[in-house]
């Protein structure tokens, strides 16, 4: 193990841009903050006022605005007009993966008005969503009816159509999978204007499979009905400090919530929640929650904590404290612990804010936390966008459960980031194979975590700047970035499509399965309309011409494939 406080590496030299980001919080404060307080409480306005609306008139707004986008795709001229993408501006995407594909020629349709809950079906247990609701919007929907979606993705601004098209995972992924997998109907918008509802079990069976992971590019979501769940007012939250090497802190983190004997269906031995921070390379907080009555948590002795007031410690210094005070518990209103890293944005605010976390600050100015992501990524240039893809790490490597400890040295060893989020998730065994999917014949190995029906998985969010950054040394984010897609695609692990990725085309596909996806691809007409994956994923500037080159070559590929003759 290292010792942080002996340079590494040579000695960085100092650019303008060092300089800038070290001030960045004069713009943050002064511009950001107060932009996104406004926009925070004019969309509020807006959530409100669509709630007001019975079922019937907003199904109705909708099914109107369905059409308005079957409308503009058919004024698309193929052999004139570029691919299809929204209207929806680069810099609103929460995602750090850059959206210079929208800089080639393309023909854009606004879905701007796709953002309500447009029903609440409690017989069914199903939220019928439009794309653009985001995770704020609908707890404060749902929680009141003691009710959530399984998978509530931690961020306020994440959007039901970013966490399909792309990746969601919250602490309750490791019963219920990854968001997309709480999903039982899509309405989806084809290439040729034709509007499907996608299940597990209808003719559009291999739709329904392929669009998570999919970033838009088989057709345009337009709704989703999502899984509900039954829940308590407030989540009892166990903390448990860890200390020793990697390989005994991923042991700790899989015993949290993996039995031993194997029996991980068993609601007496699995806790509704589970998430654990590694703050170095020694000291973690392991934290498992389970659902708790509002008269369980107000029972003389139980300790709540109102994590949700601005004025409280950011949730993971919080969280830190347990290695001085030990194991403790304590009872957290649920739509409080739902969005625990919102306000400092995991740890990332520590970075746009250094002195955040101060108690003077969160008092006087917390209450205008946290500055959107957009606006954010709106108020830097592309020399600042640069420095911060050579300079910082967000990354998410997903990898099976038995090798966390592996890839906790890795990470260590190769970009020396903390604190570091682990959350587990499953990865189910379906009857296709879509883009990720678990080891071969790891239902045989019953190893901790894993079900006959699907592979545990573990997400390890690597979010902050290096050490070697921190004290100052060389260091190259590319060069790391690239090891560790190497890592992943060696170790059967995947890497979210929102993060800026340096794989070419070819490891793209040994990381992902493409054999599905390009299927539904050529069988719904996405080929020539909207960008494939890889290209929509892939770093830098994309030109007309490339994109539309390699276009070509798909169709060209799909059509020779008709024109076979049938044995």
């Amino acid at each position: 193990m290292s010792d942080l406080d002996v340079p590494l590496r040579p000695k960085r030299k100092k650019v303008w841009v060092d300089y800038f980001i070290h001030f960045r919080w004069i713009v943050v404060i002064f511009v950001v903050l107060p932009i996104s307080f406004t926009l925070y409480f004019l969309t509020y306005l807006g959530d409100v006022r669509s709630e007001m609306k019975s079922f019937k008139q907003r199904q109705k707004e909708h099914d109107e605005n369905v059409k308005k986008v079957v409308k503009r795709l058919k004024q698309r001229n193929p052999e004139k007009d570029g691919l299809v993408c929204t209207a929806r501006k680069p810099w609103i995407a929460v995602g750090m993966r850059n959206v210079d594909y929208k800089r080639a020629r393309h023909f854009e349709v606004d879905l701007s008005a796709f953002r309500n809950i447009l029903e609440i079906d409690k017989e069914r247990m199903i939220a019928k969503v439009e794309p653009l609701v985001n995770m704020g919007q609908i707890t404060r929907v749902t929680v009141p009816m003691n009710l959530a979606l399984a998978v509530v993705a931690e961020l306020d601004d994440l959007t039901v159509g970013g966490l399909i098209n792309g990746y969601g995972i919250e602490g309750s992924s490791h019963i219920y999978g990854l968001f997309s997998d709480t999903v039982v109907a899509y309405e989806i918008v084809l290439a040729d204007g034709r509007v499907v509802r996608a299940t597990r079990d209808n003719e559009y069976s291999d739709l329904f499979y392929a669009i998570p992971w999919s970033q838009g590019t088989l057709g345009l979501l337009v709704s989703a009905e999502i899984k509900l769940i039954h829940i308590k007012e407030y989540m009892k939250l166990t903390y448990q400090p860890v200390v020793g090497n990697l390989k005994e802190v991923a042991q700790a983190y899989i015993d949290s919530f993996a039995p031993r004997d194997g029996d991980q269906d068993n609601p007496e031995k699995v806790p509704d929640f589970v998430e654990t921070m590694l703050y170095n390379p020694t000291e973690a907080v392991c934290m498992t929650g389970k659902y708790a009555s509002k008269e369980e948590a107000k029972k003389k002795g139980n300790v709540i904590n109102n994590i949700g007031w601005w004025f409280k410690p950011w949730f993971y210094q919080y969280a830190q404290t347990a290695l001085k005070r030990g194991k403790f518990v304590e009872y957290i209103p649920t739509r409080e612990y739902y969005h625990r890293h919102t306000r400092c944005l995991y740890w990332e605010g520590k970075l746009i804010l250094p002195f955040g976390d101060q108690f003077w600050f969160r008092f006087l100015l917390g209450w205008l936390m946290p500055p959107k992501v957009a606006l954010l990524k709106a108020t830097q240039g592309e020399a600042i966008r640069n420095y911060y893809h050579e300079n910082h790490v967000i990354q998410d490597m997903l990898v099976p459960l038995y090798k966390v400890g592996d890839a906790l040295e890795w990470v260590h060893r190769e970009m020396e980031v903390y604190p570091i989020w682990l959350c587990p998730h499953r990865i189910y065994k379906l009857p296709v194979k879509p883009q990720i999917y678990p080891e071969p014949g790891f239902e045989l190995q019953r190893r901790q975590g894993d079900t006959q029906y699907a592979q545990m998985y573990t997400d390890i969010g690597v979010y902050y700047a290096p050490g070697p950054i921190l004290r100052g040394e060389a260091f190259d984010g590319a060069e790391a970035v690239r090891k560790l897609e190497n890592w992943l695609i060696e170790n059967n692990g995947f890497q979210p499509q929102y993060a800026v990725s340096e794989l070419s085309e070819k490891n793209f596909w040994r990381m992902f399965d493409a054999e599905l996806y390009e299927q539904a691809r050529k069988k719904y007409g996405a080929v020539g309309t909207f960008m494939s994956v890889y290209y929509k994923s892939k770093k830098g500037r994309k030109t007309e011409k490339e994109v539309q080159e390699a276009e070509q070559a798909h169709l060209e590929t799909a059509y020779a494939e008709v024109d076979q003759p049938m044995d």
